[in-house]
């Protein structure tokens, strides 16, 4: 287990911003976990549970406890794979391609680890891994007690779960199940897919192709962050009701939408950033990408505070130019 004081976190998140915390600790399998809930208990000082950083953006030294997993292995029972929380989420992927496991593919190359899919109910291209997941194994800070919990009781949403909610920094996960396809049922009918299969010449991709196309589609319009720091989708696509869509589908031919229900409606919060002029903008040493208006960039020694101004400036402009508010996905410390 690492046990550190006065700890950068420079290399534990991709948005590049140089704080430091307290202390931090590392554990790497159960019973470490075991040890940092009872080493939290006796501590007086606040705490934050983190993994790779990728849906992180820190506004300043933590004066605190920062707490990682560091747990690996990946084991196949069946259809089922148990994953440890520290393992790198498209390793995941990879590693069930591979093994003709299945449902996962449009989900590649999403940045971040195992335990934090589970937290942020990770999602891309029309799938969201709370449709794969079985069951989490944690650790509770309180007691110290091994808990698994299945997925019903985690509550899951678009971007959302108890973990992020009213169970914030009550566990340390540390193992997570999750539940794949044998038989190979492909999601194509979103965003560019069937276009970027159509200009490779595929018509019936097998799983490695279609992973490969996801791969592809994310590096063309998404920053390499050990080049440029940021965090990915920096905000979460809002859902409107249908009355709010009609009226702003009448007032923008062909805006792109997508349907969740028969009352609502999910408008792509890049698009209305784009449309209000951000693509490629800066605010100082903070900007919008240049190819996807959902990414903020540090354009070079930004801090966390001028991502947030950028953010705010964003907000109230989209506010202003559509009625809709949005929020980040990005966890804001």
């Amino acid at each position: 287990m690492k046990d550190l004081e006065n700890y950068n976190l420079l290399s534990h998140n991709t948005f590049g911003i140089d704080v430091r915390c307290q202390r931090y600790l590392e554990y790497t399998d159960v019973k470490e976990a075991q040890q940092v809930a009872e080493i939290l208990r006796a501590s007086s000082l606040p705490y934050i549970i983190i993994g790779g950083g990728s849906n992180l953006l820190l506004t300043q030294d933590f004066e605190g406890i920062v707490v990682r997993s560091s747990i690996r292995g990946l084991q196949i029972v069946g259809s089922q794979l148990s994953c440890g929380s520290g393992e790198v989420w498209d390793d995941v992927v990879a590693f069930a391609v591979q093994n003709n496991l299945y449902g996962a593919e449009n989900l590649s190359l999403i940045p971040g680890e195992v335990g934090a899919s589970a937290v942020q109910n990770i999602g891309a291209y029309g799938v969201e891994v709370k449709d794969l997941i079985i069951e989490v194994e944690a650790v509770e800070i309180a007691t110290g007690k091994i808990c698994v919990i299945p997925n019903k009781e985690c509550e899951y949403a678009y971007r959302q779960s108890r973990f992020k909610q009213d169970w914030k920094n009550r566990y340390l996960i540390t193992h997570v199940t999750y539940r794949f396809q044998t038989d190979f049922n492909p999601h194509l009918d979103y965003g560019n897919i069937r276009a970027e299969l159509e200009r490779k010449g595929i018509t019936t991709p097998t799983a490695r192709q279609l992973r490969q196309v996801i791969i592809d589609i994310r590096e063309a319009k998404l920053p390499d962050p050990r080049v440029t720091g940021n965090a990915g989708s920096f905000f979460m696509n809002p859902i409107v009701s249908r009355e709010k869509y009609e009226q702003l589908a009448a007032e923008y031919e062909g805006m792109p939408h997508y349907t969740v229900d028969a009352d609502h409606e999910k408008i792509p919060a890049g698009w209305m950033i784009d449309l209000c002029g951000w693509k490629g903008k800066s605010m100082g040493r903070a900007g919008v990408h240049d190819k996807q208006a959902l990414v903020l960039v540090n354009r070079g020694g930004a801090t966390g505070q001028e991502i947030v101004n950028l953010c705010k400036a964003i907000q109230q402009d989209v506010k202003e130019k559509f009625d809709i508010e949005i929020y980040p996905e990005v966890n804001i410390i």
